[in-house]
């Protein structure tokens, strides 16, 4: 997320670009360990936004089920599994999965287990970018539809949303590309995305 952090900073934005042990807690305790810690790093009386990759998007969602942020602005996420995933339903009891992915991976299924299917609509102004290119034609054969190689277009949707867009990017290098970027920090400023007006046809 680094090329990310520094485009905001230059825009004025003060950037907290905090990692997690993804593979080592579940959703519940990364969201506290995660966003609870990343709040004390923010300036007291400033505006605070978000904006999260991939699980990143569904700690939010986590920690904004438990507790209200008075200074909370935008939230923009990127490539979320706000639905869960097919990937996790399919390769869930594949021998190295749950070592890979970790406690957390295995709750972004679609079924029951489903953390994100749990956190219910957004109470929150947040814009979605989802992404439309792949790399890994293994797991896209197991996700139906438009996706990135790791989620759905249809799953980042989440009810509540403010806004959404597509864009020709997959899901591991979408917060380095350039587009997506100037997409972010149009969001943070305007609360919504630039979507190209349609063509209109000649007289």
């Amino acid at each position: 997320m680094s090329k990310l952090g520094h485009a905001l900073a230059e825009q004025g934005f003060t950037v907290v670009n905090r990692g997690y042990q993804s593979r080592k807690y579940t959703i519940e305790i990364l969201a506290i360990q995660a966003i609870g810690a990343a709040l004390t790093q923010c300036p007291l009386e400033s505006k605070v936004n978000f904006v999260a990759h991939s699980l990143g998007g569904v700690l939010v969602r986590q920690y904004l089920s438990d507790h209200t942020i008075e200074r909370l602005d935008h939230v923009v996420m990127l490539g979320p599994p706000n639905k869960g995933s097919e990937v996790v339903d399919k390769l869930r009891n594949f021998p190295g999965f749950h070592f890979i992915n970790g406690d957390a991976g295995m709750q972004l299924g679609t079924g029951e287990l489903s953390v994100p299917n749990r956190l219910g609509k957004a109470n929150f102004d947040v814009g979605i970018i989802a992404g439309t290119r792949s790399i890994n034609w293994i797991l896209s054969f197991l996700i139906p539809g438009s996706d990135d190689g790791k989620v759905s277009v249809a799953r980042t949707r989440l009810e509540g949303m403010n806004d959404h867009i597509e864009m020709p990017v997959t899901h591991p290098f979408m917060m380095k590309n350039d587009k997506v970027i100037a997409q972010v920090i149009h969001y943070l400023k305007y609360g919504k995305f630039k979507h190209e007006e349609p063509l209109k046809a000649a007289d």
